[in-house]
């Protein structure tokens, strides 16, 4: 186990101004990063499009995520330091934690407008006639289900490593840092087959992508200046996750970009005929 010694909370007590400002940028960068997200569920007043899987995975690689900074030796021994140095260098050393700590109350905040405007009875017939296979309400429950249990398990097996077990608390964070670049693999997968299946975003926000896919660089970058080759788990993460990211933006631009190209075409070949305005509502649904 890492300790805390004269020569790290030295090292702590003197920040780079320069790291610090990057630091603080992508501590804003991810809050405003996921807000697109947020406003497009509210506004829509629907979670369609986003696949359960897609959720429940992201819910559960982000507190493993945050189990795993805050387990890792390095960050117990920058926060054994606070003790001996000021309020300054302090916030500046836990910056990466609470980058860590903010993405996953977004995404938890996902989660929870997931379910809030989840599709249920007032649009079963429709989600019948487009797709059998869409999802469930059975299923958004089983999301909020398994993510509760897992933050309480990550919460109690911390506290038992941190506490009883110190000399394995290296391994519990590598494993938990495993764990979550593990299920941010997988969390894109379901989300690209749904996209796919939907030929659409849905309430999938394009501009929270357009922000995030380089974003993960930065961020690992960042991780990385302050945790070293020791804490891998942690900025791997956000590399894999970002290229998955990439190929899921990707594919959202071009059904945009399609979509756009068939409302043009349309509409060229609408104007060479007339039309009564009894059916030009009746066209606009067929669009959309």
């Amino acid at each position: 186990m890492l300790h805390s010694g004269p020569s790290r909370c030295a090292a702590l007590a003197h920040p780079d101004l320069v790291n610090f400002a990057i630091s603080v940028f992508i501590l804003i960068g991810i809050l405003v990063s996921y807000l697109p997200q947020h406003c497009k569920i509210i506004a829509r007043r629907s979670s369609r499009g986003l696949s359960p899987m897609f959720v429940l995975l992201g819910t559960v690689s982000g507190t493993a995520s945050i189990a795993n900074i805050l387990t890792l030796p390095e960050s117990t021994a920058d926060m054994a330091c606070c003790r001996e140095i000021g309020r300054f260098p302090c916030a500046a050393a836990m910056l990466g934690i609470v980058q860590i700590g903010v993405q996953w109350g977004c995404f938890f905040f996902i989660m929870l407008l997931f379910l809030i405007f989840f599709p249920r009875s007032n649009q079963v017939e429709a989600e019948e006639e487009q797709d059998t296979s869409m999802p469930t309400w059975k299923e958004a429950i089983f999301v909020l289900a398994v993510s509760i249990a897992f933050f309480i398990a990550a919460f109690i097996g911390s506290l038992v490593f941190v506490y009883a077990l110190p000399s394995h608390v290296r391994g519990w964070a590598n494993f938990l840092g495993l764990l979550a670049t593990a299920l941010a693999a997988v969390q894109y997968i379901p989300q690209i087959f749904m996209t796919w299946r939907l030929q659409e975003t849905g309430s999938l926000s394009i501009p929270m992508m357009c922000i995030q896919t380089p974003g993960s660089a930065l961020f690992a970058a960042s991780l990385y200046m302050r945790l070293g080759m020791g804490g891998w788990s942690a900025w791997g993460l956000f590399i894999l996750s970002g290229c998955l990211q990439g190929v899921l933006l990707g594919m959202s631009l071009w059904f945009v970009w399609r979509d756009r190209r068939d409302r043009k075409l349309q509409g060229s070949s609408g104007n060479s005929a007339p039309r009564n305005d009894e059916q030009a509502p009746l066209l606009r649904n067929e669009d959309s």
